[in-house]
């Protein structure tokens, strides 16, 4: 009997996994160009620190963790989001003694029980960047600009949502006045906005039920409610933003999930997803850091979605391609051995090279060929070698040239013969 994956966890196969590592490279050159440094923390904590972070009475802690008694008695959780390991590991190391600003990313598996659908699994993965030390409009105007440059990068149609979430002195008026109306449309509420009506007001604005989101039109905005401070943070945001051209949309009703949240917030939506169309959010969190026993020290950071981003580059042509750089046919056990050193060379300069056994057939060999997508293939017979010459197959134009290989050549010298042979 075959044993299958967990529900909600799965395999990565090379197809798919050759895109992630596209979408890390690029996300890797980004965030380095803004200074950032790759933190990278445990996938197990202590329940607690989530408890604290997120909150005790949110779905996450209370229905979706992972989470067991070790055999010292202690509560321990699979991770369910980055920022509070983060910051967890930025208190105990007192990183603040050691920079003022830390700016801080990290790349790995999250895990909530949650209805898998697509794009959407059980054990998921982020990317995701955290900013420490900083509470200016500037900063948060950068980190969505490092956010544009690496989407740009990626060539991906996206657009981004920016909210104010106001901050202790303007929030509470906000959520009185949201939980008063939502109070007064109770009866076309779903049970969920019931409990967030008490819990977090501010849920039932991103509810995806049709009643909630036609019985919510009309609902309170908190930039109706933000203090003189928090209004003139959100304009200057958008100013520098506006000032790169960096194309928003102010959404009243765009709020986070969790609880830590306050002033700017944001979410990138990509186009070509369907109704789960966020593959990014974040925003501003300045208190989480006390909360959580360190200094008082700002916050913002943002988390991308990986699973969500590979299904728009798999869409793209120009990533699906993992073809290599030469196929190297050789026809005899003698061009075998030679293929063999030749193959070497090449793969010590950095180049894509696969090698068939000597002892397979010309036909053969260019099926696998074709199945790799390679464009060229250095066929090398016996008695071609013993002349110094071999064979390039253009498998785009199926055309044949000889070439003379010279096994000294240098392995750059030789792919650009190889590549050029049609020219």
């Amino acid at each position: 009997m075959k044993i299958a994956a967990v529900r909600g966890f799965r395999d990565i196969l090379p197809e798919e996994s050759a895109l992630w590592q596209v979408l890390e490279s690029h996300a890797r050159t980004s965030f380095a160009a803004y200074g950032f440094s790759e933190i990278i923390v445990p996938v197990l904590e202590k329940t607690e620190l989530f408890a604290r972070a997120i909150g005790e009475t949110t779905d996450i802690v209370e229905k979706e963790m992972y989470t067991f008694i070790d055999r010292d008695e202690s509560s321990l959780t699979l991770r369910p989001e980055g920022t509070a390991s983060v910051i967890r590991a930025y208190i105990e190391h007192s990183l603040n003694h050691k920079e003022p600003v830390s700016k801080l990313f990290y790349i790995g598996p999250m895990f909530r029980r949650e209805r898998p659908q697509k794009g959407r699994y059980r054990q998921f993965h982020q990317i995701g960047a955290e900013i420490l030390g900083r509470d200016d409009p500037l900063i948060d105007a950068e980190l969505l600009l490092m956010l544009n440059d690496l989407f740009q990068a990626l060539q991906l149609d996206v657009s981004v949502d920016v909210n104010s979430l106001g901050c202790s002195e303007c929030r509470p008026r906000f959520r009185e006045s949201l939980r008063a109306f939502g109070e007064s449309k109770l009866a076309q509420l779903c049970e969920n906005c019931h409990n967030r009506l008490h819990r977090n007001p501010l849920r039932i604005l991103d509810c995806k039920e049709p009643g909630c989101r036609q019985a919510t039109v009309d609902a309170p905005v908190i930039t109706d409610f933000l203090c003189d401070l928090c209004r003139q943070h959100f304009a200057k945001v958008q100013g520098y933003l506006q000032q790169e051209n960096i194309a928003i949309t102010v959404n009243p009703r765009l709020v986070r999930g969790l609880d830590y949240y306050c002033r700017t917030s944001f979410e990138i939506i990509a186009h070509g997803l369907g109704s789960q169309n966020a593959v990014c959010g974040g925003g501003r969190y300045d208190g989480l850091v006390e909360q959580l026993g360190g200094p008082a020290v700002p916050g913002i950071g943002f988390a991308i979605g990986v699973e969500r981003l590979v299904m728009l580059l798999q869409a793209q042509e120009r990533y699906l391609s993992n073809a290599p750089d030469v196929f190297i046919a050789p026809l005899g056990e003698a061009a075998e051995g030679r293929a063999f050193s030749l193959a070497r060379r090449m793969r010590q300069e950095g180049y894509r090279v696969e090698l068939e056994g000597g002892g397979r057939g010309l036909k053969a060999q260019m099926r696998r060929a074709d199945k790799l997508n390679a464009r060229h293939v250095l066929i090398l017979g016996e008695n071609e070698l013993n002349a110094g010459k071999g064979t390039v197959r253009d498998m785009q134009t199926k055309t044949d040239r000889p070439m003379a290989v010279d096994l000294t050549l240098p392995a750059p010298a030789m792919i650009n013969v190889i590549r050029n042979v049609n020219d």
